[in-house]
């Protein structure tokens, strides 16, 4: 049994011990301990080293706002996890625990050398200390930054864990199961609601498992807690255990993080590690609680320097004492039951060190009986010990000033500044903060979603206040939801209240410039540092903490923002709620991405989409490409052939016979109504009115500012209706485009817009001998020249199937799309392939797609624009309608810059050496320039053209269109290349080959 260990004490399981390993050496715990008090319960007090000085820190807080105990663990197999908090983390038989932050050891760090040198780390040091010399930044300041940055190491190996999501609703949410959750519960459940009780500790019951002394209705406090826990759960209460809240949005939705296998030895098989949880409530209660505020002075940040409330509940919940020669530091009453409690437990209390002059008799009285000295009026002027606190030294404080000295030995120091509410799920809401200038701190204001806040959560002190506001709160959300309930008051006698004073930082003699009281600990921010923020001109709260870095590590700010505020205010000269309080935002602690991701990973990333063809071409080989959320076939090679070797020979297939091609993933909208042509007219930069139905026109569309957007070929089926294909990756965003300009620009229009990609399959045939294939399948149309030209559409049936056949090109030669409903894509497919057999048709991918594409010229919007292009930048003004009276982006068209000289604009390039250029290389005009050099452009598409007989390339260029046959320049690692710039058509610029 270990030394620390308090036999009776503590809800741990005392007759199952379990082994882990702390930085190589094993250490015993028992079921139940967390990794912080198994390493208490062994005397260690040492876990880690701080961000910034690397100065040793031990064990602050026993709950999820714990700023020092920050370590990595792992079970093997790849299962590690950094940054994990060993306040909250159960051990299990087994477990690796390695601390963070250090090298090459905890006990010596040679990083620690940066304490030595705190005057070259002062608040905002980055911003000042490495600007100087200019030279060195590259070389040595940056690999510094870069090496130093970060807390704990990443994980190097696949996480072989699988996570789950779910969807829950329920008419009342309870967020913590101490006095305030419980009875908030109890009330719903009694009036007949669903009710959720959600706590992220591995037991329900908040304060009171570190209460035991209490006696609720005359029960004690254990007893009564598992007799409520029973009683709710036979009431239908669905009670959740380490299950974190960790964001609440909008309209009354709450994130949970549920953790189910972390704490077990074995870990089931198909068992997900962690679950996400979106719960839908129509009333929600936050009780969550409330945060031990830590006290600021010099050496507040030695291993074994504990918020007295931490001990309180490491021996009470775990059977550990933090030590056995324990000094109190309080502005507080309630760390004065933390001394009682060791006092009776063995410990020898050094002295209760109290700022205020004068306290309650009764604690007095109690600390008398015990033998604990006890000293008013007195503040912290240091402590020392180089691995954990060995002495402190108090002063009396008299007029503001400190008096004579005296050292006390000790083995930690448990310390109380008071308590503040926890509001961050509150502030997610965007609810509003009053400041209590009593409890000097804020407390929830008026919040937009139906949610109370119930306990120590809005400043009630005491079990019985926070079980009789949890009842009032219970019975608000009943009655909201058109419930009454009666429920008796709850009765609490041993009920530990209490009061305090709050403090920015204890008074000292020592040198303001030398004092290192630390307000931010793991980010080593201290009181000085704040204030010297406020001197060199920070005023807003949010601007202090960028610049110090407080409140930014992993516990988000939940010790050191109130002591942050007030000493930040004090220096400003303002009230504290004048200078406000920084944004809590979600998650509320630290969360894995395997939580937020659920089952979105590896092959279940992203929804794959795919066409009713995709069979055909996964039975023939294909290779796929994944294409917004479609997996498309992005070559089909043969035996021995590589992709290029692929793609030359469908290329040349597809120009000498007929290529077919899977084109289902084209974005399809059906624009109906009355006003589909004035609708059409207004979104896109053609003239529509005057097409006439059976004719297609290639239509481009705009944003506001005039740059392209999307593009794609539209055919009038009728007078009233419009087929529009879009982009494969745009279809979704372009819809949403259209509903916005119906619905809140022109609601006057009657036209109705549907989303039909997914009600046809398209097969594109191409070649000149398309047509020959095509003809004696199709009934109600002839494919000549006269009856059926180049930018025709008509609904007809093609191998006996409805359909509507358009006659366009995306390739430049003799091209069809074929249009039937979706189930009988494969079927016609398998058609057209047959048929084509004794024309020696050739399926093609993607890849040869663009490079036929790119041999005409035509641009793929998203490759060949970046969202900065306008029609006349790409060639394009041929489409757009000079004489419309307005259209989508007319205006932003006439922007001086979109129509100045010198902007990028899309051309074609050649090579001098006929290499192949790589896509996204730079362009300059003078390789000889010193670097950095200009960029002129980039090149958007680079292919190689069996057609043209070279390489060849797409690029925006500045002032492109002007020169034309000039050379350009693409530095590479290895070389520079010179290319002539050329027209974008490399083939059949006379659009020959398009005749039948």
């Amino acid at each position: 049994m270990s030394q620390f260990r308090v036999a009776g004490r503590g809800r741990i399981n005392s007759g199952r011990r379990v082994r882990f390993t702390f930085d190589g050496k094993e250490y015993s715990g028992l079921e139940g301990d967390t990794i912080a008090s198994a390493l208490l319960a062994n005397g260690v007090h040492l876990v880690g080293r701080s961000f910034k000085y690397h100065r040793p820190r031990g064990i602050l807080s026993a709950g999820s706002e714990e700023p020092n105990a920050i370590v990595g663990t792992s079970r093997g197999a790849g299962r590690y996890e950094p940054n994990t908090r060993a306040t909250v983390q159960e051990i299990w038989k087994g477990l690796t625990v390695t601390s963070q932050n250090k090298y090459p050891s905890l006990k010596f760090d040679i990083g620690a050398v940066n304490d030595a040198a705190y005057m070259l780390f002062s608040a905002g040091f980055y911003y000042k200390t490495f600007m100087w010399p200019k030279a060195f930044w590259h070389k040595v300041y940056e690999p510094f930054i870069r090496a130093a940055a970060g807390m704990g190491v990443s994980p190097s190996e696949p996480d072989p864990d699988t996570y789950a999501s779910r969807y829950l609703h329920c008419d009342l949410l309870v967020v913590g199961s101490g006095p305030a959750g419980l009875a908030a519960a109890r009330v719903g459940a009694e009036a007949g609601l669903r009710v959720v009780l959600v706590d992220e500790n591995a037991e329900a019951g908040g304060t009171l498992l570190s209460e035991p002394q209490a006696q609720i209705n005359g029960q004690q406090a254990w007893d009564w807690l598992a007799a409520e826990l029973a009683g709710l759960k036979a009431k239908g209460v669905r009670i959740m255990t380490r299950t974190t809240a960790i964001g609440y949005y909008h309209q009354n939705m709450v994130g949970l993080c549920e953790k189910l296998t972390d704490h077990l030895d074995v870990l089931p098989k198909d068992m997900p590690r962690e679950r996400l949880w979106r719960v839908r409530a129509k009333r929600v209660v936050l009780a969550q609680g409330a945060l031990e505020k830590p006290l600021v002075f010099h050496g507040n940040d030695r291993p074994g320097v504990m918020l007295a409330g931490a001990a309180q509940t490491y021996l009470n919940r775990y059977g550990v004492k933090a030590g056995h020669r324990p000094v109190v530091l309080t502005s507080h009453d309630s760390a004065w039951y933390a001394a009682f409690d060791l006092e009776d437990a063995g410990a020898k209390v050094a002295a209760i060190a109290d700022t205020r002059p004068a306290v309650r008799g009764d604690l007095i009285a109690e600390a008398g009986k015990r033998g604990i000295p006890v000293l008013l009026s007195h503040t912290a002027t240091t402590t020392s010990g180089r691995l954990r606190i060995s002495s402190i030294t108090l002063a009396v404080v008299k007029d503001g000033k400190t008096g004579p000295e005296t050292r006390y030995a000790c083995d930690c120091l448990l310390m109380s500044g008071g308590w503040t509410p926890s509001l961050h799920l509150f502030s997610h809401t965007q609810g509003k903060l009053a400041w209590d200038e009593n409890q000097n701190t804020f407390l929830p204001g008026f919040t937009q979603e139906n949610c109370g806040i119930a306990g120590a959560g809005r400043g009630l002190w005491g079990i019985e206040a926070a079980l009789a506001d949890g009842l009032e709160r219970g019975r608000e959300a009943a009655a909201a939801l058109g419930r009454s309930v009666d429920a008796a008051p709850v009765r609490v006698e041993n009920d530990r209240t209490g009061t305090g004073v709050s403090h920015t930082e204890l008074p000292t003699r020592r040198d303001a410039g030398k004092n290192k009281s630390f307000v931010d600990f793991q980010n080593d921010v201290t009181a000085k540092d704040l204030r010297l923020a406020v001197k060199e001109g920070m005023r807003s709260i949010e601007h202090v903490k960028r610049y110090t870095t407080n409140g930014m590590a992993t516990d988000q700010g939940k010790l050191s923002n109130i002591n942050g505020l007030n000493i930040a205010a004090e220096a400003l000269g303002k009230e504290a709620p004048k200078v406000g309080l920084t944004t809590f935002r979600p998650p509320y602690t630290p969360t894995t991405f395997g939580t937020f991701c659920g089952y979105h990973r590896g092959s279940h990333f992203e929804v794959t989409r795919k066409t009713n063809i995709d069979s055909w071409a996964e039975e023939n080989g294909a290779v796929f490409e994944p294409v917004g959320q479609w997996r498309r076939a992005w070559y089909f090679p043969k035996a021995g052939e590589d992709m290029d070797a692929a793609v030359l020979r469908e290329c040349r297939a597809t120009r000498a016979g007929v290529g077919i091609f899977d084109a289902s993933t084209l974005g399809k909208i059906e624009v109906v109504g009355p006003d589909a042509a004035e609708f059409m007219n207004r979104m896109y930069t053609n003239p529509w009115t005057k097409l006439m139905p059976g004719r297609c026109r290639y239509g481009l569309l705009l944003g506001e500012d005039g740059h392209i957007r999307d593009d794609g070929v539209i055919g009038r089926m009728a007078q009233d209706r419009f087929h529009v294909t879009t982009t494969t990756g745009g279809a979704a965003r372009v819809l949403n485009m259209m509903e916005d300009y119906l619905q809140t620009e022109w609601p006057d229009l009657q036209v109705w817009l549907t989303s039909t990609t997914e009600q046809w399959s398209t097969i594109a045939l191409n070649g000149p001998d398309a047509a020959k294939l095509l003809a004696p399948l199709v009934e109600g149309v002839t494919l000549t020249e006269e009856a059926f030209p180049h930018m025709s559409c008509v609904e007809c049936t093609v191998a006996g199937m409805p359909a509507r056949l358009f006659r366009v090109s995306f390739t430049g030669e003799i091209g069809f799309e074929v249009n039937v409903p979706a189930y009988l894509g494969r079927a016609l497919w398998d058609v057209l392939w047959e048929v084509g057999q004794p024309l020696g048709i050739t399926a093609y991918g993607t890849e040869t797609m663009h490079v036929l594409r790119a041999e005409k010229g035509y641009i793929i919007v998203g490759q060949d624009t970046d969202g900065t292009v306008t029609p006349g930048d790409a060639g394009l003004s041929w489409a757009v309608g000079t004489k419309k009276r307005d259209f989508v982006g007319m205006r932003g068209m006439a922007r001086p810059d979109l129509v100045a000289p010198g902007r990028k604009q899309l051309v074609g390039l050649l090579t001098e050496d006929r290499s192949r250029l790589e896509e996204g290389a730079q362009i300059v005009f003078d390789p000889n320039q010193p670097i950095p050099m200009t960029m002129a452009g980039h090149v958007t598409s680079s292919y190689h053209s069996d057609a043209v007989g070279r390489p060849i390339a797409l690029a925006l260029v500045a002032g492109g269109h002007e020169r034309m046959g000039e050379t350009v320049y693409i530095p590479m690692p290895d070389r520079t290349i010179a290319a002539q710039i050329t027209s974008t058509v490399f083939v059949d610029p006379e659009n020959a080959r398009l005749k039948i």
